[in-house]
Parts: C-alpha cells; structure tokens; sequence
C-alpha cells in the first residue's frame, strides 16, 4: 500500500508531501489535507480564503484567456452568431491547466497536499464504479427536476433553445464538446469544487455553508441555459458536493459529473433538445 502511493505521487508530481497509507476507518473517517483547521481564524485568515476562492473561481482566469484568445485572432462566436465551439474549446482546457496549477500552488504555499485533497485514500477503482454508478441516477434526477419545474413554473424555462447543446449539433462537434464536458465540467469543476469546499470547511463557516454558497453560484454559472436550469444544476452542485465530503475524494464526483455531461450531449446529438 505504501509502495502504490509512493509511486502516485511521483507520477503525479502535485506536491512534495508524503501520503498517508492509511485507509480511513470509522475512528477517522475524514483524512487530513494538511495543517488542521485552526482553533482561531483571524479576519486575516478569512479574507484570504476568500480571495483565494474568487480566484479559483474561473472568473479571472476565464477572462484573461479569453482577452488573449481574441487578441490572437479567435472570435467568441461564428458567422451565425452563436458560440463558437474552437474558441470554447481552446478556452476550457486552457482554463482548466490554468486553475489545476494555481491551486496546486495554493495548496503547496499552505503546506496542503493537493493528492489527499483530490484523490483521498479510498481505492481509486472503487471511486470509479461508484462515480460511474451514480450517473443513471443522476440523469433520472435531472430528467425529472426539469420536467417537473417546467410543468409547475412554466416561466422559468425562459430560454427556448440552449445555446451549449447548439454546438453539438454534427457528430464532430458531438465529440469535441463532449471532451470539454469531461475535461472542463467532469475534472476542472469537481477539482474547483474541493478546493473551495475545503477553504470553507477552515476558515469560511463550514463544509455546509459551502455547499450553499457553491451550489448557488454553479447554479448562476448556468444562467444563459434558463432559470429551469439554474435550480437543476445548482442542486446537482449540491449532490456532487455532498458526495465529496461523504467520501473525501473527487474520483467520484469527476466521473459522475463528466458521466452525466456525456450522456446528456449523447442525448442531444441523438433526439435533438
């Protein structure tokens, strides 16, 4: 067990910390990151955290890459006006190894470790099954909370014709938006989401009230899809969050997120909207 770790973390090169072999038990269910939550969290403390949040939040980054995009000569939208799928595609991964390095570095500079933070100490391949496991569900979920609120509140499907689902509308675009479901939706956003949680759990009130001040920005990060889909997103935030804290681990939750963002683009390249 201590030779598998050892060898993880050399290949991951994240940070420079030991792991800890141990598996979780009843007695210590929740592993340590690295320095423990302090008794007193100074306004100093708060204020960083904060900050540290907003700029793990996509927000800047986003729209640093995307002022550099377009100074390269890439267009946010197409000749017919909607979303232009390369420059999205070039800015979510861009975006995504951006974030990934910035919080590594974070975490190093707190003396965290960012593979216990992500990866836990539950066995990977069971991470897996469960992630994978939960997608089915996950999708019903969605299936039933939009049909649902559209039936009740008919006015908060306020957008007739999702401006995402349009840029897999041809096979090819199927694929490559599919790539950046899984790479900017699955990895980046469940990654983005322990971290946050975690400066939450220290310094900013609470693991709970992270998952609500989380849940509710993912949900308003959806806004250009409808209201309908801002309470559908912001309570599958919730669910994912909680499976991360439950668990202690983002495999989880990155499969099931990047397994849901798949089979609702299957969805759509298949029957339509």
């Amino acid at each position: 067990m201590v030779k598998h770790s050892d060898r993880m973390w050399r290949l991951s090169d994240l940070d420079s910390l030991p792991l800890a072999p141990d598996t979780p038990t009843k007695e210590d269910p929740a592993p340590s990151f690295g320095p423990e939550r302090p008794a007193v969290v100074e306004g100093r403390d708060r204020v960083l955290a904060l900050l540290e949040i907003l700029l793990c939040s996509s927000v800047p980054t986003q729209l640093a890459i995307g002022a550099l995009l377009r100074a390269a000569g890439w267009t946010p939208a197409d000749a017919s006006g909607r979303l232009s799928l390369p420059f999205v595609f070039a800015l979510s991964l861009a975006d995504t190894v951006v974030l990934v390095v910035i919080m590594v570095l974070l975490m190093r500079a707190h003396g965290e470790s960012a593979i216990r933070l992500w990866i836990g100490t539950r066995p990977v391949a069971r991470e897996v099954i469960v992630g994978l496991l939960t997608v089915p569900v996950v999708f019903v979920m969605v299936g039933i909370m939009l049909n649902a609120l559209r039936l009740v509140m008919p006015s908060l499907h306020n957008v007739g014709t999702n401006p995402l689902e349009q840029m897999a509308a041809t096979p090819g675009q199927a694929v490559m938006f599919t790539l950046v479901a899984i790479v900017a939706g699955g990895v980046r956003e469940e990654l983005q989401r322990a971290f946050m949680l975690h400066r939450f759990d220290q310094y900013l009130g609470g693991a709970a009230v992270g998952v609500l001040v989380l849940s509710v920005a993912f949900g308003l990060g959806h806004i250009v899809q409808g209201w309908d889909a801002v309470i559908t997103t912001g309570t599958l935030g919730a669910v994912w969050a909680g499976m991360y804290l439950r668990r202690r681990s983002s495999i989880a939750p990155v499969f099931s997120h990047a397994g849901f963002n798949s089979l609702e683009i299957l969805r759509v390249a298949v029957v339509g909207q």
